[in-house]
């Protein structure tokens, strides 16, 4: 039987703590570069970018017209990202969320969930096209103003980077773990970034205290009232913060009993989940006075 393990065999003997250490350390900066976190420069993941790209080059014309979702998503991870297509359909419909997304960055037609938690519909039944703020993402993308590089199999390029003309990491936030690291940040108003940008540039010297006359603090898609400002400055000042949001709500006068209304609820609340939450507690009297929930 021949010996695997002789010096005339092509197999390389390692210590396996330095090539477990290697190899670990290679798939941590695959999954932060590649694939968890956003790029502070156009605030996208590289997934969000790839879709982006994919439609404004599509020859069915998505920067312009509504096409088949199920086209976009094959082009991305036929020619940008090779990775799962539920993955990509997944962050494709994210974008087109008006309850997830600030300012959406997809137009979608169809079924694209609910903020109760309803799932989108399949692929092959939603359309979508680019929204205005996709097309300022990318306006200028062909005058030469950013890299590109090869993509996963070499055939074709694709940009390092999008232009933006917006601070779209601000804009609209971004939330992920990745491997020893995660961010979570939260959507801003882009009235209030345009007014602190612009003070930014006409004054040399400006504190936290003068930005946030312009930049009060986070602007979430669903509402909400934030309490207090201390989570905010830490945030800002610091980069790690806790923002409260509680619901906005306004009481309405009937015929022997007063209405709850909710306006507006924290940002990533499942609006059924919360339902039968208060409905848990009513019956199990931890809150008394409600006899109906409706919604």
């Amino acid at each position: 039987m021949e010996n695997i393990f002789s010096k005339d065999s092509d197999i390389e003997l390692v210590d396996i703590e330095n090539s477990i250490k290697s190899s670990y350390l290679d798939y941590s900066m695959s999954v932060i570069i590649g694939r968890a976190l956003p790029d502070a420069r156009d605030g996208l993941k590289p997934v969000h970018r790839r879709i982006l790209y994919a439609m404004q080059n599509d020859e069915a014309k998505s920067r312009t017209d509504f096409v088949k979702s199920a086209r976009i998503v094959g082009a991305v991870i036929g020619r940008y990202h090779p990775h799962g297509d539920i993955a990509v359909y997944d962050a494709l419909v994210r974008m087109a969320q008006d309850f997830s997304m600030r300012y959406p960055s997809i137009t979608g037609q169809g079924n694209f969930g609910s903020i109760d938690g309803d799932s989108a519909a399949a692929m092959r039944y939603t359309e979508a096209k680019m929204s205005k703020l996709s097309h300022e993402l990318l306006k200028d993308i062909d005058k030469d103003t950013v890299d590109f590089v090869p993509n996963y199999d070499g055939s074709e390029s694709e940009p390092d980077v999008l232009p933006s003309r917006v601070p779209n990491l601000l804009l609209n936030g971004s939330s992920g773990i990745a491997v020893g690291m995660a961010t979570n940040i939260p959507p801003h108003s882009l009235n209030e970034l345009i007014d602190g940008l612009l003070y930014l540039l006409d004054s040399k010297d400006t504190s936290l205290e003068e930005i946030m006359q312009f930049i009060k603090g986070p602007d979430f898609p669903t509402g909400g009232i934030i309490y207090g400002k201390k989570g905010i400055i830490e945030a800002y000042r610091t980069g790690r913060g806790r923002v409260k949001v509680r619901a906005k709500t306004h009481i309405e006068k009937k015929t022997n009993k007063d209405v709850i209304v909710i306006d507006e609820l924290p940002y990533q609340t499942n609006k059924a989940r919360l339902i039968e939450q208060i409905a848990e507690l009513v019956k199990e009297k931890q809150i008394e006075g409600i006899s109906e929930v409706r919604d």
